[in-house]
């Protein structure tokens, strides 16, 4: 797959068929998590691969939704895998254990940047992903025991699509431009 196809092609697939995936297949699209790029190649992301069905349960619970139901619960139950994105805080964006941006703490834009290329990959494999961030994170912090030095970030189901939803809209390059100025 080319890159242009891969980038306009993925979709956010959360309909995953309960077939397994193999771990190899797993560790080869970490890879691509591993090239990412990354403030000072601090490289700040950590990854928790989980697969035991009573832990994806646990992890489904701690969705949130203005909607009766996330839609990624069944995606979090039903897939093999869900890959778990942390960021080590207080790392990318600093200098000397000082924040170097007016943005503090860089981990969700290093760690934004490694599961773009985890997504990628995977869609590169016929494989669907849907980055997920509306849930209780305190909650997925006491689940899978992360210290309090990490940032629990996203959730990724990875899996074979079911079924891959139609391609949304998409803003015009024109819609989002501005030159030299905001509004130029």
């Amino acid at each position: 797959m080319e890159l242009w196809e891969a980038i306009k092609g993925r979709r956010s697939v959360r309909d995953m068929k309960e077939e397994g995936i193999p771990l190899e297949t797993v560790l080869e699209l970490l890879e691509a998590v591993r090239w990412a790029p990354s403030w000072a190649n601090t490289q700040c992301w950590e990854v928790i691969l989980v697969s035991r069905p009573e832990v994806k349960e646990a992890l489904s619970e701690t969705l949130t939704s203005t909607l009766p139901r996330n839609p990624a619960h069944d995606a979090i139950r039903r897939a093999p895998w869900v890959l778990v994105f942390l960021g080590q805080k207080g790392k990318a964006g600093y200098f000397h254990g000082r924040p170097v941006t007016d943005k503090g703490d860089w981990l969700m834009f290093d760690v934004a940047l490694a599961v773009q290329n985890f997504c990628l990959a995977a869609w590169d494999r016929g494989l669907g992903t849907v980055i997920v961030g509306a849930f209780d994170a305190k909650r997925v912090k006491e689940i899978l025991k992360v210290p309090d030095d990490r940032e629990v970030v996203v959730m990724t189901p990875l899996g074979v699509p079911e079924r891959v939803p139609e391609p949304r809209k998409r803003k015009e390059v024109s819609e989002f431009l501005h030159r030299e100025t905001f509004g130029g």
